[in-house]
């Protein structure tokens, strides 16, 4: 049951990454192709995990030894890719880092109001500008690249950057600046954090949380494997030799 709970939390957070359009999420699955597989591979994995459960129930209740041994196998081949994929991301972080910097910046680039293709993607960035109260990636500076900011000599900015109470209520686009002639980013009302250090102090202030979560499923894991392999040991095969002869 717990494994049914748990594979269906796994498959709903793929779903997710794939439905959400207003997150930080949403501009990487948009942009990265390997997050989008990411998101196949959590459906997958968590729709195996519901059918494991259910396997690994049957199996115990009627004491049926080649379920609870397929049962042990699947989550040993789970566990074991869990923590090559961490080993992985631990030892890629530098190169995932590299690539999300390089599609955010792109992002900001092409950012444009009016092109509809590109709304979703954009209004995902400008939800999380907004929110986590930041502005470009490593800073306002890096709207200095944009080509439509560029055409006005800077005296637009991206309202989902401001820090000034009259943009609350405008999350998207660009406003315009009480200035004459041209200007830069450091006249902008805008929050002085980049992104990227909004988002590595989000996950230095959940990494306990996200480390409790990974070792509480490792342990319900292990427990669950171990208590396979208890119940196929003492599941005694049927003494034929004592039915009657014909």
């Amino acid at each position: 049951l717990l494994f049914q709970i748990l594979g269906a939390v796994i498959l709903g957070f793929g779903i997710w990454i794939l439905a959400d359009k207003t997150s930080f999420i949403a501009v990487l699955q948009m942009s990265s192709p390997s997050l989008k597989t990411g998101a196949y591979i959590l459906i997958g994995v968590g729709a195996l995990t519901m059918l494991m459960g259910f396997l690994g129930c049957l199996g115990a209740v009627n004491e049926i030894r080649c379920l609870l041994g397929l049962y042990f196998t699947c989550l040993m081949v789970i566990l074991i890719t869990q923590v090559a994929a961490g080993l992985v991301i631990y030892f890629q972080k530098e190169t995932l880092k590299d690539e999300l910097s390089r599609v955010v910046i792109s992002l900001i680039k092409n950012y444009d109001p009016l092109n509809d293709d590109a709304r979703n993607l954009q209004g995902a960035w400008d939800y999380v500008q907004t929110q986590i109260g930041c502005c470009g990636w490593t800073g306002a500076q890096d709207w200095e690249n944009n080509e439509i900011l560029i055409n006005r000599s800077m005296t637009s900015y991206p309202c989902s950057c401001s820090n000034s109470s009259k943009d609350f209520q405008v999350e998207s686009g660009f406003c315009n600046l009480d200035a004459n002639g041209t200007a830069t980013y450091a006249d902008w009302p805008v929050h002085e954090q980049g992104c990227m250090d909004g988002v590595e102090k989000w996950l230095k202030d959940n990494l306990g949380v996200i480390l409790g979560v990974c070792t509480g499923v490792a342990v319900t894991e292990l427990l669950g494997m171990i208590l396979s392999i208890s119940l196929c040991k003492n599941i005694h095969s049927e003494d034929y030799t004592k039915v009657p002869k014909s």
